[in-house]
């Protein structure tokens, strides 16, 4: 199993007793290079594990495929430079490398994006469906479920998680990263290499805020329906109400806001 976090050394300070030498663990950190048909497409800090996972659910987000029968195979690597994921897709799949490349580098970078982006989003994904309606008490149950499947995290208290929940608010499959990105990656890459895209009656749950990007990753794979613990940016709220999605914030029991899409979430009106 992938090492996900290291033992280290800190200095603890206590109440009465001032600084002492105590053992902690933090979180794993390492970079994987992800590759499709042996091009290099991009490189990115994350938490080692399921990496077949993340490098799938990067190129769903990317919009390259829709389904796992469009993936040849994936060739998982160790170079002396670090790890590498090669996601070799089937003959009959054409990409644009220079168009990819460019995307790639743009959603690394804040601020760059705009209307001109979200309008080429909607051309590249098609229309999200009609989607599930998920009650106000399945919405708050998710905190919790997710919480307690963080191991990681109960170790280290240092990475973010993203959660694939059915309507019922059913745990189905959770990860952990120190990128929340690459959480709703490794998540996206799951159900995609079992079939299940796209995930048009699921819900997406994640542990932080809610970027442009985790609206454009929920949005790639079928998602109608995201919430978070934390905030959207004023960016996300734009883009899942221009996408028609459902979007959630601050789901902190007893309470939670609708962003956008309140009309799947089923619970009295106050």
């Amino acid at each position: 199993m992938a090492r996900q976090s290291e033992r280290c050394r800190v200095w603890r300070y206590e109440p009465g007793s001032g600084l002492t030498q105590a053992e902690d663990h933090a979180a794993a950190e390492e970079p994987l290079e992800v590759r499709v048909s042996g091009r290099a497409v991009s490189v990115t800090m994350r938490t080692p594990g399921h990496d077949d996972e993340l490098a799938s659910g990067f190129v769903v987000g990317e919009g390259l495929v829709t389904s796992h029968a469009q993936i040849a195979h994936i060739r998982p690597c160790d170079v002396d430079a670090g790890a590498m994921v090669d996601v070799m897709l089937a003959s009959d799949v054409q990409v644009d490398f220079q168009k990819l490349t460019r995307h790639v580098f743009a959603s690394s970078s804040c601020g760059v994006c705009g209307s001109s982006t979200i309008d080429a989003i909607r051309r590249q994904f098609p229309p999200l469906g009609e989607g599930p309606r998920v009650s106000t008490g399945a919405i708050l149950g998710m905190p919790a479920a997710l919480r307690a499947a963080q191991a990681t995290f109960e170790t280290t208290g240092g990475l973010h998680a993203a959660g694939l929940f059915d309507a019922a608010g059913n745990l189905l499959v959770a990860r952990e990263d120190v990128g929340r990105h690459n959480a709703v990656d490794k998540v996206i890459g799951y159900a995609l290499m079992r079939g299940m895209l796209p995930l048009g009656e699921h819900v997406l749950f994640v542990s932080g805020r809610v970027s442009f990007e985790i609206v454009q990753k929920a949005c790639s794979a079928g998602l109608c329906v995201v919430a978070a613990v934390s905030a959207p940016t004023s960016l996300a709220i734009e883009l899942a109400e221009e996408l028609g999605m459902t979007l959630a914030g601050f789901v902190r029991p007893p309470r939670f806001n609708v962003y956008s899409g309140w009309e799947r979430v089923r619970g009295e009106a106050g």
